[in-house]
């Protein structure tokens, strides 16, 4: 009978050691003074207060909050591209966008990837834009696990998950609970398809129109796969600078990421139940992606923004009176938002208008 080893099952135990070796330098520069270093540990370790008391200074009331989703189908086609640096900022925008809509600071990430046969330079490519991803929602990268699983992926494959955990107070939860009619809603730019829709947009691009992620398409950036590799735009730094100087006003009554369900299925999540929203698709440019993905499919306009952010990646809902000055707020810190609503009497739910 021969021997056979681990590695001869396809899992190699010290690839695996030199990658988390590797990633733990990485890892750092995401740390702030609240993160204790526990290298090798079962566990990642984070101070609530902090050698700067920070949290004791900003909390009454805390409140923990945690998320946790996935990329979906676009890592297909980073893994056809052999391009893995940028999934990783989208593993963190899709978790710590849904954490901000609530008011609440992110304060760690933990990921889990699974692959197939290790392969140390694609892993830390990934683990380069999952560093990245964290250094810009200011939140540290705490740990996480690397599972080889041979038989279950192939080369090259390979599956993400992310989890972060935030805090809020209990005071300054943002829930949509006091929206009412007459509020003004506030669109956010995104910055493509971020992470939704890719099964349908694969299906209609690939499958039906029989593109190549090499073709460069008018209007569009780069090649079609780069365009479609756009990372999600992160919104942590930007929510963070409008909430900042309403520390005790209810300015910020709602906030919805937009993400798998579009618009119509993601803004009525954080409505009463007797309100609608109007939306003006269009009152910030809709990116070229999706009327090529639109024209290529024949999708119906329903469809779109059933499925897609249609160029609107956060839909703020905001008190009237401060409706300028927050958009202000995030034109200084860097987004294209603006004016693109109102909430009318309604059944929760949202109401299109193209322009």
């Amino acid at each position: 009978m021969s021997r056979m080893t681990y590695k001869d099952a396809g899992v190699d135990t010290v690839a695996k050691d030199r990658f988390i070796d590797k990633l733990f330098g990485m890892m750092r520069r995401t740390y702030n003074p609240r993160v204790i270093e526990n290298d090798w540990g079962y566990a990642g370790f984070f101070a609530l207060n902090g050698g700067a008391s920070l949290f004791k200074k900003q909390y009454k009331d805390p409140v923990l909050v945690g998320c946790a989703d996935g990329v979906g189908t676009k890592l297909k086609i980073a893994q056809k591209m052999g391009k893995h640096d940028t999934v990783g900022i989208d593993l963190v925008a899709m978790c710590v966008n849904d954490m901000i809509v609530s008011g609440a600071e992110p304060l760690f990430f933990l990921d889990y990837i699974a692959v197939g046969p290790l392969d140390e330079v694609m892993m830390l490519d990934v683990m380069k834009g999952l560093v990245r991803g964290c250094e810009m929602a200011d939140c540290a990268l705490l740990g996480g696990e690397t599972a080889q699983h041979p038989g279950q992926y192939g080369a090259g494959e390979y599956e993400m998950g992310g989890f972060c955990t935030g805090v809020v107070d209990r005071e300054r939860i943002i829930d949509g609970k006091s929206v009412q009619v007459g509020d003004t809603v506030i669109g956010v730019a995104s910055s493509g398809l971020h992470s939704n829709g890719y099964t349908l947009v694969r299906k209609i691009l690939f499958e039906q129109a029989g593109l190549k992620l090499t073709d460069k398409i008018e209007g569009l950036r780069g090649t079609l796969g780069e365009e479609l590799l756009t990372p999600t735009r992160i919104y942590v730094r930007p929510m963070k600078h409008v909430l900042a100087p309403y520390r005790t006003k209810k300015v910020v009554k709602a906030i919805a990421h937009i993400t798998g369900g579009g618009i119509v299925e993601n803004v009525p999540r954080v409505l009463p139940p007797d309100v609608d929203v109007e939306i003006r698709i269009g009152a910030i440019p809709v990116p070229p992606i999706f009327k090529f993905v639109q024209e290529k499919g024949g999708i119906p306009d329903g469809e779109m923004v059933r499925v897609f952010n249609m160029g609107l990646g956060l839909v703020v809902i905001v008190d009237p009176y401060y409706a300028k000055a927050v958009v202000r707020r995030f034109q200084e810190a860097g987004e294209v938002a603006t004016i693109v609503g109102t909430v009318t009497k309604g059944k929760r739910e949202v109401n299109v208008k193209w322009v």
